[in-house]
């Protein structure tokens, strides 16, 4: 059953696009319902969550607060050691993360996890190297397909249909 799940943001919670305005402000765009899944995931069921990024905004610290992620790792380089860290600190094994990533710096930790989505919009070599590759493109669903999918595998797509009904 999975414990934790690991979001990359840029290409996987948002399309990948990162604006700027001409004063140099950051702009990225997250998807309503990648959120509302996420929110449910740990706050109803009382499971973990984790954003691991090799990039650092101030949009995803406020994003993560926002969604009461228990984990945001920033600026990574090797994310894989980072959920080491994170399975030592909740007791969890492998088979208990899955994880969605959308480039070739998440290839390490998604071949490693227990169960592994891509986006649609994922590089080739990522997605021909996890066990799903979502139907939605990151940023626009891909994050709540893979939740979906989970609840779906763990039997627990009735008590998610049940918070809500």
């Amino acid at each position: 059953m999975i414990e934790l799940i690991v979001f990359d943001v840029d290409g996987s919670l948002t399309n990948g696009d990162i604006m700027y305005s001409s004063s140099g402000e950051e702009f990225k765009t997250f998807n309503v319902n990648d959120g509302f899944a996420m929110v449910f995931w740990t706050k109803n069921l009382g499971k973990k969550a984790a954003i691991i990024t090799g990039r650092e905004s101030k949009i995803v610290e406020y994003r993560a607060n926002e969604l009461k992620i228990q984990y945001l790792h920033q600026n990574v380089k090797d994310k894989l050691s980072v959920l080491d860290e994170i399975l030592k600190k909740e007791g969890l094994n492998y088979n208990q993360v899955a994880a969605i990533g959308d480039d070739l710096n998440d290839l390490k930790m998604l071949k490693k996890v227990g169960l592994s989505f891509a986006p649609q919009n994922a590089t080739e070599l990522v997605k021909n190297n996890v066990n799903v590759v979502c139907k939605k493109n990151g940023g626009s669903g891909a994050a709540r397909e893979m939740i979906e999918y989970i609840l779906k595998e763990d039997n627990l797509e009735e008590e998610f249909l049940k918070a809500w009904l």
